[in-house]
């Protein structure tokens, strides 16, 4: 197709992006920062929204259904994917495992129970969902997974090394996945974001959240970006980091 100079025709555009209208997007962790963030700017482009999570989000639309849900409990996971399949069908287009959480502290005095909630919630939360999610993909020939990782993810951090291992857990499981699911139509995105601005550091006796770390709307909204990409079009791995992170 012949363009006019500078100008993109919107017949090239639309087959360079997917509408996420009426497509239905399973997010964990809804309540706050990128999940939050995540569930709005899907609303705003037509998705329908299964938010599933320990807390409601005060978010009113038609096109969001919560679920209550502690995904580290494989019968809460299948009551809230049967529920969401008998709300609105059977097809789930998207996958977003945004539920983690992270525990700071030299790794030897970590309290064991602090130790196995990380790996639960982090590692087995996204087993959990992807085992009822998966096998409806694969049958359909289409989806999109994504997971969120963390920078913790790609190397080790002084008193963090349960939550880099969780982390890199993560990565590990994505890209095996990427590689398991591109035959059947499935993508597989993992995302790493460097230090944003959630209550993700209300378990750390050092960092406490500023204005210098990332947006979680802006976190959320190179997410959906990924999302729109055309069907043979994947984006395997997106990282993020505030350019100059220390506060001013």
């Amino acid at each position: 197709m012949e363009r006019a100079r500078g100008i993109w025709p919107h017949a090239l555009i639309n087959k360079l992006f997917m509408d996420l209208k009426n497509k239905v997007a399973v997010i964990t962790g809804v309540n706050k920062g990128i999940g939050r963030s995540l569930v709005e700017l899907l609303l705003d482009k037509g998705a329908i929204v299964a938010g599933w999570g320990m807390n409601k989000p005060d978010i009113e639309h038609n096109n969001m259904h919560f679920f209550e849900t502690d995904v580290r409990n494989t019968p809460m996971v299948e009551i809230a994917y049967n529920s969401t399949k008998a709300l609105l069908g059977d097809e789930i287009h998207i996958l977003i495992n945004n539920a983690g959480l992270g525990y700071f502290g030299y790794f030897e005095e970590m309290p064991p129970e602090q130790f196995r909630e990380l790996f639960e919630v982090n590692v087995f939360g996204i087993y959990n969902t992807c085992r009822f999610i998966i096998p409806a993909m694969k049958k359909k020939q289409y989806g999109h997974i994504v997971n969120i990782s963390s920078t913790a993810g790609q190397e080790g951090m002084a008193q963090v090394a349960a939550y880099c291992g969780s982390k890199h857990a993560v990565r590990g499981i994505s890209e095996s996945l990427y590689k398991e699911l591109r035959d059947f139509g499935v993508k597989v995105t993992c995302v790493y974001p460097g230090s944003t601005k959630t209550d993700f550091f209300r378990n750390s006796p050092y960092i406490k959240p500023h204005d210098q770390m990332l947006k979680p709307d802006e976190v959320a909204l190179q997410i959906v970006r990924a999302l729109e990409t055309s069907d043979n079009f994947l984006t395997t791995t997106i990282e993020f980091r505030p350019l100059q992170p220390k506060p001013r």
